[in-house]
């Protein structure tokens, strides 16, 4: 995962002399890195509403409708592979996993990914029985960038009286908002693993359609130059450093120095428009709405604070969550799960977490083992 980022990041060299384009060489490398043995699995590849979809199907299920989980890759949206974790899950625990692959940036913009994301789930819960899976027990899983859409898809059909619900939300380290990169985890994890803030913006252009060598342009960024002033007061009560609790701040925090706003910023990264919204801005009748959700956040993670801030929200609206802080994680330590020595760290811990939570999201909504 590093290493793939590293490439599409800094090494500019592939493009220079003309052989391939970064972003089309991540995706090669990440599509075909082998993902293990399917002898307990049924896997095939088709299409829910013209979206590919890669449905990873247990042999021997128990009776019954299962549980499903859709899964959405990370990858800031421009490129992610499928998830080892899941497929192991489905043989462990006998579940229908759903991997898909929305189109991508920066050819296609956030409109057209939520867009593929909404009607692979809307398929999904309607055709659900199809697929041996109970419409009740759908739930939809991203990482990263990925956990943005599903945060946008349930707010999405929370909205609207005519489709069915999601069981859950599960959120893993979820990139959730841009309004404030100067909170406590932005200025800690700075220089990473893995996730940096020079990584993090170049990629951002790179997704805007920027030349990521403008970077200097863009390190406004780092300091809120692109929230109006006027923004910056109305989202305060909901995206602040002072909602973040105090143990989060331990290894460092300083409030940034003011810095002259930039509309050019603020018009090229959107963060006014309804699509790139952040789901924490929602507002209370709305989140009041959303599914069960499972959040799991790293400490040495840029984005841990955006999972901190969503839960708050989420808690203070009456929504069950169940969270899994890791403080030794980092951000995409999903991608190691089988890594050498990851494995043998996080792995375990992981799976256990996911198989309770997956667990209880099995059981009617509202009902609880004791």
């Amino acid at each position: 995962n590093c290493t793939f980022t590293e490439l599409c990041t800094n090494f500019p060299i592939l493009e220079k002399f003309g052989i391939c384009d970064q972003i089309h060489f991540i995706r090669y490398l990440t599509e075909f890195s082998p993902l293990g043995n399917d002898s307990e699995l049924f896997v095939r590849d088709t299409e829910f509403e013209h979206v590919p979809v890669t449905i990873y199907e247990p042999k021997n299920p128990s009776p019954g409708l299962q549980r499903g989980v859709l899964y959405l890759h990370g990858g800031c949206g421009m490129f992610g592979n499928k998830s080892k974790l899941f497929r192991q899950l489905s043989c462990f625990y006998i579940l229908f996993a759903f991997y898909y692959r929305y189109r991508l940036s920066p050819e296609h913009q956030p409109e057209i990914q939520l867009e593929d994301c909404l009607a692979v789930t809307k398929h999904l819960l309607k055709h659900a029985k199809d697929y041996g899976v109970d419409p009740n027990r759908v739930i939809l899983c991203g990482e990263s960038s990925g956990g943005s859409l599903v945060a946008g898809v349930c707010r999405t059909l929370v909205k609207s009286s005519h489709f069915a619900k999601p069981r859950a939300q599960m959120l893993l380290y979820p990139f959730l908002q841009l309004s404030n990169t100067s909170l406590p985890a932005h200025q800690q994890n700075r220089y990473g693993p893995i996730l940096t803030v020079k990584r993090v913006v170049k990629l951002g252009l790179k997704f805007l359609h920027e030349d990521p060598r403008n970077y200097t342009k863009f390190e406004g960024l780092l300091n809120n130059c692109h929230v109006p002033e006027d923004m910056a007061r109305s989202i305060k009560k909901w995206i602040s450093a002072d909602l973040i609790p105090e143990e989060f701040k331990i290894r460092g925090y300083e409030p940034p120095m003011p810095v002259p706003f930039s509309e050019e910023l603020f018009i090229k990264t959107r963060i006014s428009e309804e699509v790139l919204l952040s789901p924490i801005l929602d507002e209370d009748h709305v989140i009041r709405q959303l599914p069960e959700t499972y959040l799991l956040t790293c400490e040495y993670d840029i984005l841990r604070d955006d999972g901190l801030l969503y839960k708050k929200r989420l808690e203070d609206n009456g929504v069950r969550i169940t969270w899994t802080h890791l403080k030794d994680g980092f951000h995409g330590l999903v991608s190691f799960i089988d890594t050498g020595i990851y494995s043998i760290f996080f792995k375990p811990r992981i799976r256990n977490v996911f198989i309770m939570t997956l667990y209880l999201f099995q059981l009617p909504k509202g009902e609880r083992c004791s």
